[in-house]
């Protein structure tokens, strides 16, 4: 009777921090869309400290206050507007961290629960870094390579974030998976790994064209200045990641030819892509047999078709904040899908191979 007691404990602890964990991916999400919010209307350097704003911990308002704001920071005098969307994204970034820093405690401490403690753990560990990050983007005066690698943050933190929320609620529900991947399905894995490495790099393309101010270089389609292939590109001034850190790269420091080379490459980037899945998830509805993936292979064509909707809608309409904002969180939904897709894959039993198929096999690598 203990015995069936402590497990029905145990199971009820998974399933609260599953709960936990749930909470903390969708705060990730809105982190994410305030920082795009924060950067889209300039206010990335709306407090020029930090964590706080001009010494205090909310936006000086009242007169007094605002007087010595602009006598501490004289170079950058308060901006009202532009400090709250700052404040705000940090606010919600420090409660992140908090829920975060009460997943890894929970973990530690009901570890005989069955509960996954190293993750947890590296997961509190990157929000520190992700911390850092925040802070070098301000002391730095945003600084593309640093705005980049924190944007990037964000979305390895979701990641992260959503891969223990499925490890949570695996370990609660507690029951293998009925159906077995067919070999042909199978074989489609490295396949998924593939477009997800896609999908990564594509992400970074869209942190630098973001960091360096590069979303507005083209504003026609499918064209870029009236121009299939613009000339004179620079590559190697857009994509020069050695440049020293300047004074202030609010609204950016690249030439016009430089952002118009990101700005295609990120174009192109986003054809390959979509090339690569509509074949993959092809393939992979072809071969889905019972094996159970059709909401998740549906799931990432929907995420898929509505991120390039709303990049076209971005250059149609020339970056209208909610759109360049829903843009941002759908990129990180992209991923999620994709994320979850390979977890469904990867939980399938794999299809077992006969002695037959086996030997086979051997003879053929023999013969090669």
């Amino acid at each position: 009777m203990t015995q069936q007691f402590s497990r029905e404990q145990s199971a009820q602890t998974v399933k609260k921090m599953a709960r936990w964990s749930t909470a903390a991916c969708l705060l990730a999400v809105v982190v994410i869309m305030l920082g795009a919010w924060t950067r889209l209307v300039d206010a990335g350097l709306g407090c020029p400290d930090w964590p706080g704003c001009y010494g205090f911990l909310t936006v000086p308002q009242s007169e007094t206050r605002i007087a010595i704001a602009n006598a501490r920071f004289p170079e950058t005098p308060v901006d009202v507007s532009k400090g709250w969307p700052e404040m705000i994204h940090r606010y919600a970034a420090g409660i992140l961290g908090l829920v975060v820093f009460g997943l890894a405690a929970a973990a530690v401490r009901n570890r005989r629960a069955g509960v996954p403690v190293k993750l947890p753990l590296f997961i509190a560990a990157f929000i520190i870094l992700q911390g850092a990050f925040g802070a070098w983007t301000v002391t730095l005066k945003l600084w593309p390579q640093v705005v980049a690698l924190h944007l990037l943050g964000g979305f390895t933190t979701l990641t992260l974030l959503l891969l223990l929320t499925l490890r949570l609620r695996k370990r609660s529900r507690g029951s293998a998976p009925s159906s077995t991947a067919s070999p042909a399905l199978a074989r489609l894995r490295p396949w998924l790994y593939g477009g997800l490495m896609l999908v990564i790099m594509q992400i970074t393309l869209g942190a630098w064209t973001a960091a360096n101010y590069a979303a507005v270089a083209c504003t026609d389609l499918p064209t870029c200045q009236g121009q299939w292939w613009p000339e004179g590109m620079d590559f190697q001034h857009g994509f020069d990641i050695t440049q020293q850190v300047g004074p202030n790269y609010l609204g950016g420091q690249l030439t016009a030819d430089g952002r118009v080379a990101i700005h295609v490459t990120h174009r192109l980037g986003a054809v390959i892509v979509l090339g690569y899945f509509l074949i993959l998830l092809a393939l992979l509805w072809r071969h889905r047999s019972d094996s159970g993936l059709d909401s998740s292979i549906l799931l990432v064509a929907a995420a898929l078709l509505v991120q390039i909707g709303l990049g076209l809608a971005n250059v149609w309409l020339h970056i209208p904040l909610a759109i360049a904002v829903a843009h941002n969180a759908m990129g990180a939904g992209l991923l999620l899908a994709i994320v979850h897709l390979i977890w469904q894959h990867r939980q399938l039993p794999q299809p077992e191979t006969s002695p037959a198929t086996h030997t086979t096999t051997i003879n053929r690598e023999v013969t090669a």
